[in-house]
C-alpha cells in the first residue's frame, strides 16, 4: 500500500451534507440580517472553519455580528433545517472496510462539538484513529491541521493521503507536501478541484474506492 494513513475531509466527502449547510447559512443570514448571498456563494466557502466563511462571505462584518451568525446557524443546524444529511451511498462501507487495512484520519472545517456529535449519532468513531476540527487549530488551507495529524500518528507526508472536495482540501496538503485526491460530487466544481493538482478526480463513491485500491 502507497499510503498508510488516509485523511478525510467530512462535509461534501463522506457526508452529504451540501444541502445542509447551505440552508443553515440562509437561515443564520435570515435571523441576523445580514444581506443574502447566493447558494453558489455559500456552496464555495464550504471547507473553511466557520468564522472563516463569515468572513469570506461578508467582507467587514463586525467581530460580534460573527458571533450572532455563529450562533445563529448552530440553532439551525441541530434543530431547525428539514434538509436531512447521511453519509454518501457507500461510503460508509468504504470507511469501515479501509479502516481494517490502514490508519484513516478526519480533517474537517466543522467544529469540534458538530463532528463529535455526528460521530456519535452514526456510530463511527472508532473507524478513525485521529480527528482535527477547524476551532481547535488553523482552518484550511493552513496545512497545520494536516501537520498535527502527521505528528501524532507518525507518519510522513509521502505516506499520507488527503481525500476532500474543495480547493481548500487539496491547498492545504499541497502546503502541508501531501498527496491529495479530489473526489467532484461535493461542493466544488471539478474545474476548480483540477487547478489544484490532485492526484486524481473521482465522480463517486465506487470511482473513490477503485482508486485507493487500485493506486493507494
Amino acid at each position: 500500500m502507497k499510503y498508510s494513513l488516509i485523511i478525510f475531509d467530512w462535509d461534501g466527502t463522506l457526508s452529504d451534507s451540501t444541502g445542509r449547510i447551505v440552508d443553515c447559512i440562509h437561515a443564520a443570514a435570515r435571523k441576523t440580517g445580514l444581506p443574502a448571498v447566493t447558494d453558489d456563494q455559500a456552496k464555495h466557502i464550504i471547507g473553511l472553519g466557520l468564522t472563516e466563511a463569515l468572513e469570506a462571505l461578508w467582507p467587514g462584518v463586525e467581530k460580534h455580528h460573527i458571533e450572532r451568525m455563529r450562533e445563529a446557524y448552530a440553532d439551525h443546524f441541530v434543530n431547525g433545517s428539514r434538509i436531512r444529511t447521511d453519509f454518501f451511498a457507500g461510503a460508509r462501507e468504504l470507511v469501515a472496510d479501509l479502516s481494517r487495512q490502514r490508519h484513516l484520519a478526519v480533517a474537517t472545517g466543522k467544529s469540534r462539538r458538530g463532528l463529535d456529535r455526528i460521530l456519535s449519532e452514526l456510530d463511527m468513531a472508532g473507524h478513525f484513529r485521529i480527528t482535527r476540527c477547524a476551532d481547535e487549530t488553523r482552518s484550511k488551507p493552513h496545512p497545520l491541521m494536516l501537520e498535527e495529524i502527521l505528528a501524532e500518528t507518525g507518519f510522513s507526508a509521502s505516506e499520507a493521503l488527503m481525500v476532500g472536495d474543495t480547493s481548500y482540501d487539496l491547498d492545504m496538503a499541497n502546503a502541508a507536501g501531501m498527496d491529495a485526491l479530489a473526489v467532484s460530487y461535493g461542493a466544488h466544481e471539478e474545474e476548480h478541484l483540477n487547478a489544484c493538482g490532485p492526484v486524481s478526480v473521482c465522480r463517486s463513491i465506487t470511482e473513490l474506492r477503485n482508486w485507493i485500491e487500485t493506486h493507494g
